[in-house]
C-alpha cells in the first residue's frame, strides 16, 4: 500500500493492476487511497496471465556466493518456472538458504516480467531426499516391469522417457558414466511432448557419483548442456532456457 500510494502516487479513482500470485491477473479501482491499506473494487480478471505450457521444477544447490542464486532465481522467473527446491549435495560448500529472501526476489521478477504466477521455494532438503521423492517410486517401477502403460514409465537402453505421463526427470553433472552416457539436454527435450520437467544442477563441487547413481536409478536422465564447463547458476539457468525456448 505504501508503495502504490507513497512511491506510484495513484489515488482514488486510479486503476491498477494486481497479480494473487498463482496465475490470475485482476484489473482494479482504487476506492481508498490510505497508504496504510489501499482498497480496490476489481473490475476484471484474466486467469494464466503471463503463463507458460509447462511446469518446470527446479532443483539447485545453493551456490557459495548467495548472491549469485539469487541472481538465477531472478533471471529464471523472468523467463519463466514453477518451483525452486534448494537441494545440499555432499560436495555442497553452503549448506543453508534463507528461502525468504529468494521468495521477495521471485515476487519482483514476476511483477516486472509480466506474470501473474509467482515461482514456490521449497525448504532445502538433501539431494538425496529430494530424488527419495521426486523420482519413480518403487510401485511404480514394479509397474514398469510388468508393462503398466498407465504408469507411463517405460524408458530405452539409454534412459530416454519413451512415453510422457511422467514427469521427464533430468539431471545434469559433468563426470561421464560408461554406462549410461550423458545426452544433450536439447535432444532429451525434443523427444519428450509431456508438460511436466524436473531438473537438477549440482553444487560447485559437483553431485557425488553416489548421489548420480541414486538418481539414475529413481528414473533420472543425466544430461550435458553444452562443452563449457558452467557455474552452478549458470547451468541451472542454461537448463531454464532451454525449457522456455524448446
Amino acid at each position: 500500500s505504501g508503495h502504490c500510494i507513497k512511491v506510484l502516487r495513484h489515488r482514488c479513482g486510479d486503476e491498477i493492476s494486481v497479480i494473487d500470485g498463482r496465475g490470475t491477473l485482476y484489473r482494479c479501482r482504487i476506492t481508498n487511497d490510505s497508504h496504510k491499506g489501499v482498497e480496490a473494487m476489481v473490475l476484471d480478471e484474466t486467469s494464466d496471465w503471463g503463463s507458460h505450457p509447462y511446469h518446470l521444477h527446479l532443483a539447485v544447490c545453493p551456490t557459495k556466493n548467495n548472491d549469485r542464486y539469487e541472481w538465477f532465481a531472478e533471471k529464471a522467473c523472468e523467463m519463466g518456472f514453477d518451483e525452486l527446491s534448494p537441494v545440499i549435495g555432499e560436495h555442497s560448500e553452503r549448506k543453508i538458504l534463507k528461502t525468504q529472501r529468494v521468495e521477495k526476489i521471485l515476487v519482483s521478477a514476476a511483477k516486472q516480467s509480466l506474470k501473474a504466477s509467482v515461482p514456490v521455494v521449497n525448504e532445502p532438503v538433501s539431494v538425496k531426499e529430494f530424488i527419495k521423492q521426486n523420482g519413480v517410486n518403487a510401485a511404480a517401477r514394479g509397474a514398469e516391469d510388468k508393462g503398466d502403460a498407465q504408469l507411463a514409465c517405460s524408458t530405452d537402453s539409454v534412459g530416454q522417457l519413451t512415453v510422457s505421463e511422467q514427469p521427464l526427470r533430468l539431471i545434469a553433472y559433468c563426470f561421464e558414466d560408461e554406462n549410461i552416457p550423458r545426452r544433450s539436454i536439447k535432444e532429451v527435450l525434443n523427444n519428450y511432448d509431456g508438460t511436466e520437467i524436473i531438473v537438477m544442477i549440482g553444487p560447485e563441487g559437483d553431485f557425488s557419483k553416489e548421489e548420480a547413481d541414486q538418481a539414475l536409478a529413481s528414473g533420472f536422465i543425466p544430461v550435458h548442456l553444452g562443452e563449457s564447463r558452467l557455474r552452478t547458476e549458470t547451468a541451472a539457468l542454461t537448463a531454464t532456457a532451454a525449457v522456455y525456448l524448446q
